[in-house]
């Protein structure tokens, strides 16, 4: 059985450490600002940057670690090896860091300064000596001085890389001096022998900056002895021993991270054996189990940030079984949960009734969406996948013929669950077509007009981040909008323009489209019917979905769109007579409801004149619901206005019944005949 190494790091600490024989400088770039793990000899323990590395090299024989930024200047670890660094880049240039606080400040260079310096620790030679690096470093100086001593074996961290510059695309004199010293030092420098372990490595230069952009590009990519690195975002593993490791910490008081002085020490905080007596409830019982949903749940958070929520959990007093529950509080900044309120269920259970009665004749489309808003209530959605904690709440798919019902029950499903229908967000995406429009969702990039007033999207859901988000006519969206799309559907979360996350684990996302009723003739380019009206609702349901799905596989090119759409495809059916006259009847009340409301008014239909509109605005069905309210706007609600101005101003309360509907050659349309009962008696007008 092959024994495990005592010293276990991260991967992108294992690549920098394994590569140190031929690279002079490295570029971390991504999760820099993290909390990191090192096992050793069975243990965790939590580091920040600056300590990982220092364990990291100490180990391949380097004496210090100095660290420069551009606020502090230039820092060294341990404290013992201060004499050495300031014998090597001079009295008053370095300064010492003690935890969080910077005990004694150093003179900072400016950036004509820095080449001698930089190269001081890269030969590992003070400048003076730069030119001797070639001589005999044991024979005797001028004038009988002793000869120089064996280079340091020293690295340099540069922190805060990208604020080096103001603009890393319009560069000043000063900052393109200085990133080309450092580019040609990248290739002149040599690699420093170590006398005990025989090794010929390089002094490196470590740069951290979060974009991989954030440095010039050709500076990155201008020498073969530069190798850029990522770093990740913690995985599975990595979050459940960070979670593992909360449950030894008392509520932590951390030193900073990245800071090496104490991330580096034995006894740092959050070192096992080292912290205060952990909270006695905690991890309390089946702690293995709440280890794993703390992690399950923390996907997409860095190590710091689970440290965060257990800080959270602490504080507001939550047994460590919650931790789940303290993570969606750190993300959306808000305890309160409707998603956990009985009344919630109750609204769904008793929510069908009132999505039946304002969606006419979809309801197997009806039931497909309850069955999801059922799963959505009990936290199920995704439940089968490895990390479903920050996937939507809900994902709804609704495609059909048009006028059908799809927008009208999106906006009932936010009266549902959320008890109005301000919950209830729209976007058109005829209005997101062009390319670069994804911006409008999440904010414009820095340095682009637009880019203060961040995304329409993100900030709306961080305002609120219950809601009901409606995407409609999707075909008609953008590329790059179908891009943001796939990632809100598979992690849950977009980061908009100024950096910041917004999280839509609480919403229900519904996209509309009428992709699959027509198809177009590969040659022509005429539309005709792919489905007609009449046709079997399974043969059509299975139409529309091959149909949509070819639609995004070759023409749109998005095939794990609809992979991660799945099964919450939904799909209406046709309008049909029966159904059309019960549309035109909740209309027609809606109508009188309205008038009832503003004008103090009864409206009422007689038999020959109700038989007379419904037939005329149901005569044609081919745009649905929709088309027969135009109708009615057409044939009752225009006529009616004008015939009411014409009656001047009525008494509040009076009865208001439209006798007949006539043709109206004059005016290209109908004509209403209208009997007016003054409230209390019947007075009737002609």
């Amino acid at each position: 059985m092959t024994k495990p190494p005592a010293l276990e790091l991260p991967p992108f600490a294992q690549e920098l450490a394994g590569t140190l024989s031929v690279h002079a400088q490295y570029v971390l770039h991504g999760n820099v600002r993290d909390d990191y793990l090192i096992r050793h000899r069975g243990q965790d323990r939590r580091f920040g940057m600056a300590g990982l590395l220092w364990h990291t090299l100490r180990h391949h024989g380097y004496e210090a670690l100095v660290r420069y930024d551009v606020v502090d200047g230039f820092t060294v670890h341990p404290a013992a090896a201060l004499p050495d660094a300031e014998r090597l880049l001079g009295r008053g240039t370095v300064g010492r860091r003690h935890r969080d606080r910077l005990l004694r400040a150093a003179t900072r260079p400016a950036l004509r300064e820095m080449e001698p310096l930089l190269r001081a620790v890269a030969t590992g030679l003070p400048p003076q000596r730069h030119l001797r690096q070639g001589a005999d470093r044991t024979a005797p100086g001028p004038e009988g001085e002793p000869g120089p001593q064996a280079p340091r074996r020293l690295a340099l961290l540069i922190d805060y890389a990208a604020r080096i510059s103001t603009d890393v695309g319009h560069l000043s004199e000063a900052e393109r001096d200085f990133f080309l010293a450092c580019l040609k030092l990248a290739n002149d420098v040599a690699p420093v022998h170590h006398q005990r372990s025989g090794r010929d490595l390089f002094n490196p230069i470590i740069w951290l900056t979060e974009g991989e952009r954030d440095l010039p590009n050709w500076l990155v990519s201008g020498s073969d002895r530069i190798r850029t690195i990522g770093v990740p975002l913690p995985d599975l593993g990595d979050r459940e021993r960070m979670a593992r490791l909360q449950t030894t910490e008392a509520a932590p008081v951390p030193s900073a991270p990245g800071s090496p002085d104490t991330a580096g020490s034995p006894d740092a905080p959050g070192s096992p054996g080292t912290s205060d007596a952990p909270d006695a409830q905690w991890p309390g019982p089946d702690a293995d189990r709440a280890t794993h949903e703390f992690a399950r749940a923390a996907a997409g958070l860095t190590l710091r940030e689970m440290r965060e929520c257990a800080r959270l959990a602490r504080d507001r007093r939550l047994p460590y079984a919650r931790m789940p529950d303290a993570v969606r509080i750190y993300r959306l900044g808000v305890e309160d949960n409707p998603w956990r309120r009985a009344h919630v269920r109750r609204q769904i259970s008793e929510g069908e009734r009132l999505i039946r009665a304002r969606v006419k004749g979809q309801d197997r489309a009806i039931d497909t969406t309850m069955d999801i808003l059922k799963r959505a209530a009990l936290g199920l959605s995704g439940a089968q996948a490895a990390h479903p904690g920050t996937r939507p709440r809900g994902v709804l798919f609704f495609a059909g013929p048009t006028g059908t019902g799809k927008t009208e029950l999106a906006k009932t499903v936010a009266t549902v669950l959320f008890g109005r229908e301000d919950a209830y967000l729209r976007f058109d995406m005829s209005e997101f077509s062009a390319p670069h429009s994804a911006d409008r969702l999440v904010g414009a990039p820095p340095g682009y007009v637009g880019y203060e007033a961040g995304g329409e999207l993100t900030s709306k859901v961080r305002a609120d981040p219950f809601r009901v988000i409606l995407f409609d006519e999707i075909e008609k969206a953008d590329k790059g909008v179908l891009d943001k799309f796939l990632q809100v559907l598979e992690d849950g979360r977009l980061t908009d323009g100024q950096g910041i996350t917004t999280y839509f684990s609480e919403c229900v996302l519904i996209f509309t489209s009428n992709l699959g009723v027509l198809t177009e003739d590969p040659v022509t380019g005429a539309k005709r019917p792919a489905v007609e009206p009449g046709t079997d609702y399974a043969e059509l349901a299975a139409t529309i979905r091959e149909n949509v799905k070819r639609h995004f596989v070759e023409v749109v090119g998005r095939p794990e769109l609809m992979n991660r759409l799945g099964g919450n495809v939904v799909v209406f059916d046709f309008i049909g007579r029966e159904v059309a006259r019960s549309i035109f009847d909740l209309q027609v009340r809606n109508i009188q409801a309205l008038m009832r409301r503003d004008q103090q008014l009864h409206l009422r239909l007689s038999e020959q004149a109700g038989a007379d509109l419904a037939a005329r605005c149901t005569a044609d069905l081919d745009n649905g619901g929709r088309g027969i309210g135009n109708a009615l706007e057409t044939l009752l609600i225009n006529p009616l206005a004008r015939a009411l101005f014409e009656e001047g101003e009525l008494p509040e309360g009076s009865t208001v019944t439209v006798t007949s509907v006539t043709e109206d050659p004059e005016r290209g349309g109908v004509r209403l005949r209208l009997r007016i009962d003054a409230p209390g008696e019947g007075v009737p007008r002609p």
